[in-house]
């Protein structure tokens, strides 16, 4: 289709001037990216997208991923010119103000028409894998013969600082493997990153790079409207495989100064963009100008997305009447709804269960796969360890766009990435495993997962030295206390099978942010001295008392995970008087009322010991300058995992003698 090119190059134009206009205000933010990719925006919502600005969230829109979010003015020039509500003239002149909906980087839940949470380069690539996957596995599950309710495109917008990124690299090999063409990324390739020009850090052919890793890609001149259209037209095209168009743009077009040099990267050119706007043809007295005639050509398009919406509306409502079930699942799905009997639906563990708490969780998994059709799982290479597979749910792939398990190779980071953008897409409910100790490979995913409220699921295992024999290297004694410290994490450590169903449990009720499941290799026992229920229970409030004392209360002992059996045991050796509280979950526990939290932990008994197979920094909160902490502040070893929790003092023995020795 032939394009209003006058029009649409008035809007790119007027789009540069809003983004210079308003980093010249805050004297902060990056205008290259906004400036040199006017003309891809243009084309984008002037022509190319389908979205509608009153229905924000609609089902079927094509997602808009800015993974350079410092470029944010950007997105946010292009949504106040399509007609987004939220986004009216004031809130780009309140670019990164306290409280406005124009931050410095582009934030979920914070703008309407912002589909991630970006600015950690590379994130919006992996972010937009994981919306083509779920919108993949949409289209499978609830397309019919006789209704196309899902059929749209991920478009990602990234640049060199984007692609130099491993977890962008991760997640795009990963798109490459699993044919996911219904994904667009738009490389924006001006040859220049923060620091210097490109070709000082990078000389690869991106090009024939992607080709090899099973992607199509076009070359063509970014600032050329049409030829950026054909290009995205041949992309939407089916091939069996995610299409890259390399954008040769000029950074900073419009400012001549710094135009093409790393100076424009940021607010370099802010001070010369009086005689810039006036080269642009835009008035000289006027800031935050937008002509009546890009107003009116966004209002005569606007009609058509409506008219676009409207049509699609009719398809839906008439599938929602000949599939009543499906219907039902799909809107109990976006809305993030879960059993409220959930618990009861997972069977109990014999008395006499001995597992370690990864298999607990394979086998609660089934359960609540059964009773969550939206829950999709997933794992790094991992699923004979980590066992997270869900049983009756196949394998996700080209073939079987259906499936309910994600093999994402050895890509730790671009698994979490890519968990993000099913999360933040909101059909499905992701979870993806891997070893606790490579939490670390996943933290900044995980960080933004916690920032932007998702509830994704971790299920990591091998939580402790209890890994035994592969020593040091793949002994978390320090990771778990580093992902407590997250805010909005909430890290479940539960103790044995039962508490391990009350985790999971837990981790499914909780849809304002992400849920960390840390699970042992080594067999627990069941901790049959305390009820079923109490166990289950007891972790939706991240504490209780598991061992209530018999007499009137001296000691509390702590701990959480595979130590909480040494607690109960040590209480044993004590006699009457002591009391064993289970804190599987901090984020939980501290999240409860005061009175709550001085009914487990009276604060009139300040004598106290903890135990935990990790750091001992973070449980002083607990036990106080009274206290005692019996962890491991030292890295593990290599040797059985019984004999290195026993070396490292891991033992009911060392709870007893610290208690003697208060």
């Amino acid at each position: 289709m032939t394009l209003n090119i006058a029009a649409l190059s008035q809007a790119a134009n007027e789009a540069r001037g809003l983004a210079m206009d308003a980093v010249h205000k805050c004297a902060s933010g990056h205008l290259g990216l906004p400036l040199g990719c006017a003309e891809i925006g243009a084309v984008l919502w002037g022509h190319a997208l389908r979205y509608n600005p009153n229905e924000p969230k609609w089902l079927n829109r094509d997602r808009f991923i800015l993974s350079a979010g410092h470029g944010s003015m950007f997105l946010y020039s292009w949504l106040h010119l399509a007609g987004y509500p939220q986004l009216d003239v004031k809130q780009v002149e309140n670019f990164r103000a306290l409280g406005s909906h124009t931050p410095g980087h582009p934030e979920f839940h914070e703008t309407l028409g912002v589909e991630a949470t970006t600015g950690p380069l590379g994130q919006g690539v992996a972010n937009a894998v994981g919306y083509a996957v779920s919108q993949k596995m949409a289209a499978a599950k609830y397309n019919t013969k006789d209704h196309t309710i899902f059929d749209s495109h991920i478009i990602a917008l990234a640049g060199d600082g984007c692609m130099q990124e491993g977890v962008a690299m991760e997640a795009i090999a990963f798109a490459g493997h699993f044919k996911l063409d219904n994904l667009i990324l738009i490389y924006d390739s001006n040859d220049v990153t923060l620091d210097a020009m490109a070709k000082e850090t990078q000389s690869e052919d991106a090009a024939r790079r992607f080709e090899a890793i099973e992607w199509s890609v076009q070359t063509i001149d970014g600032n050329d409207m049409q030829a950026f259209l054909h290009a995205l037209e041949r992309a939407k095209v089916g091939t069996g495989k995610p299409h890259l168009i390399i954008a040769k743009t000029i950074i900073g077009q419009g400012i001549p100064e710094v135009a093409g040099t790393a100076k424009a990267h940021g607010e370099g050119g802010a001070k010369f963009v009086d005689a810039a706007r006036k080269g642009l043809g835009l008035p000289e007295n006027e800031h935050f100008f937008v002509s009546k005639g890009t107003r009116e050509f966004f209002v005569e398009h606007g009609k058509q997305l409506t008219a676009d919406y409207e049509a699609w509306s009719k398809t839906y409502q008439a599938w929602i009447k000949a599939n009543p079930e499906l219907a039902k699942e799909l809107d109990a799905s976006v809305k993030n709804e879960v059993p409220a009997d959930l618990l009861s639906r997972i069977p109990q563990f014999a008395a006499d269960a001995k597992i370690a708490t990864r298999k607990a969780g394979s086998d609660v998994l089934q359960a609540v796969a059964k009773a969550v059709p939206s829950l999709i799982g997933g794992s790094a290479d991992l699923y004979g360890s980590t066992l997270n597979y869900i049983n009756d749910g196949k394998d996700f792939n080209a073939g079987n766009p259906s499936g309910r398990n994600i093999r994402f190779g050895i890509r730790e980071h671009g698994m979490c990435g890519i968990l993000n953008g099913l999360a933040y897409d909101g059909i499905f409910r992701p979870s993806g495993a891997t070893f606790l100790v490579f939490a670390d490979y996943c933290r900044p995913s995980i960080r933004l997962a916690s920032l932007s409220g998702l509830g994704v699921i971790y299920i990591f295992t091998h939580d402790s030295v209890g890994v035994g024999e592969d020593g040091p290297t793949h002994q978390p004694v320090e990771t778990v206390s580093g992902l407590r410290v997250i805010p909005n994490l909430d890290v479940i450590r539960p103790a044995d099978p039962e508490e391990t169903a009350g985790a999971f449990a837990a981790a499914l009720q909780r849809t304002n942010g992400p849920t960390l499941l840390s699970l042992t290799r080594q067999v627990l026992p069941n901790l049959n001295e305390v009820p079923v229920q109490t166990r289950r229970e007891g972790v939706l409030k991240g504490a209780y008392v598991a061992v209530k004392e018999t007499g009137a209360l001296k000691t509390i002992l702590l701990s959480a995970g595979s130590e909480v059996q040494h607690a109960v045991a040590a209480a044993k050796q004590l006699g009457e008087g002591v009391r064993v509280v289970s804190v599987p979950s901090f984020h939980r526990f501290d999240a409860q009322p005061q009175a709550y939290k001085d009914e487990v932990l009276p604060p009139s008994c300040r004598r106290r010991v903890a135990i935990e197979a990790g750091v001992t920094g973070l449980w002083y909160k607990y036990v106080g300058l009274d206290g005692k902490v019996i962890g491991i502040d030292r890295f593990g070893l290599s040797a059985p995992g019984g004999k290195v929790m026993e070396v490292l003092g891991m033992t009911a023995q060392s709870v007893v003698d610290a208690v003697k020795s208060l």
